[in-house]
C-alpha cells in the first residue's frame, strides 16, 4: 500500500466538540477532566499543522450544523481533515448537549459522495465517549510500565473510502477518565502524537496508543464494581495509503 502524499498547501481543517454540561433530560453528570483532554488534543493536532476549531458545550442542531458547513467547504488545498468527539454516547451514537445524536449523521457528510474536494483524502474521527456502562476486567495481569478497479480509464473510489475512526474504547464498555488528568485514550494520544507524530505513519500510532491504553492504565475506585479495571481502544480504518504527518515546508516569497 501506498503513502497518502500530504502534500497540499494547508493539513487541514480539524473539529474538536467539548461536551461537559448537558440538559437535565439527559441525566448526564458534568465530566470532570474533559477540558483536559480537549486542551491537550488541540495542542497536538495544531503542532502537526491543523487549523483547529473547538467548540464547547454543543447542541445537537449546532452539531449537525458545523459539521455540515465544514463538510461543504473548498477543502482543495487541504491534505484531509479531523474531527475529536468529548462526550458521553451509547453504542451508535454521541451525546450533543441536548440529545443523543447518531454518529452516522455527524460522519455522512464527510462521505465521498458528499464532499467532493475531500475523496482520496484522509477523513478521521476520534472519539472519546462510552459506548455502554460495561466495565472492561482485566485478564492475565502482565504490567508493562514502558511508556477500485478502473472502468473506462476513470477511477472509481467507494464513498466509505479513507475514512478512519479511533475510538476510545471498543463497543459496549466504559470509557474511563481521571477528573485532573484527563482520559486515558486523550493522555495516551496526545503523548503518542507527541513523540511520534512526524516520525511513524498514524495507524501505527494508534496502536501504540492502544497498547499504552491497555497496558498502562487501570482504574482505581473504592466501588466493588469500578476497582482494578481495564479499557480497550479500537480503530476500524478505512484508509487507502499510509498518512504521515511530515513537517510543512514553509512559503517562499520572492
Amino acid at each position: 500500500m501506498n503513502e497518502k502524499p500530504l502534500n497540499y498547501r494547508r493539513r487541514g481543517i480539524f473539529l474538536i466538540f467539548n461536551n461537559k454540561h448537558f440538559h437535565e433530560s439527559m441525566g448526564q453528570k458534568e465530566r470532570d477532566g474533559i477540558d483536559v483532554d480537549a486542551e491537550r488534543l488541540e495542542e497536538r493536532f495544531q503542532d502537526t499543522g491543523f487549523d483547529m476549531r473547538r467548540y464547547n458545550d454543543v447542541t445537537c442542531a449546532r452539531m449537525t450544523k458545523l459539521m455540515d458547513e465544514v463538510a461543504s467547504a473548498d477543502h482543495s488545498d487541504c491534505d484531509c481533515s479531523g474531527c475529536a468527539v468529548l462526550s458521553c454516547g451509547r453504542e451508535g451514537y454521541i451525546y450533543a448537549t441536548d440529545r443523543p445524536v447518531p454518529l452516522e449523521t455527524l460522519t455522512w457528510p464527510f462521505k465521498g459522495d458528499r464532499c467532493p474536494s475531500l475523496v482520496g483524502k484522509p477523513k478521521l474521527f476520534f472519539i472519546q465517549a462510552c459506548t455502554d456502562r460495561r466495565a472492561e476486567k482485566s485478564g492475565q495481569h502482565h504490567r508493562d510500565l514502558s511508556p477500485s478497479r478502473r472502468e473506462s480509464g476513470c477511477r472509481r473510489i467507494p464513498v466509505e473510502a479513507d475514512i478512519l475512526y479511533s475510538y476510545s474504547t471498543v463497543p459496549g464498555y466504559y470509557s474511563w477518565r481521571n477528573h485532573q488528568e484527563g482520559s486515558w485514550y486523550i493522555q495516551a494520544l496526545c503523548i503518542v502524537l507527541e513523540n511520534y507524530a512526524n516520525k511513524i505513519e498514524l495507524v501505527q500510532m494508534l496502536t501504540q496508543v492502544n497498547r499504552m491504553v491497555a497496558y498502562e492504565f487501570e482504574s482505581c475506585s473504592d466501588e466493588e464494581f469500578t476497582e482494578s479495571q481495564k479499557q480497550m481502544p479500537s480503530i476500524t480504518s478505512m484508509l487507502t495509503r499510509y498518512v504521515h504527518f511530515r513537517p510543512k515546508k514553509p512559503d517562499i516569497c520572492g
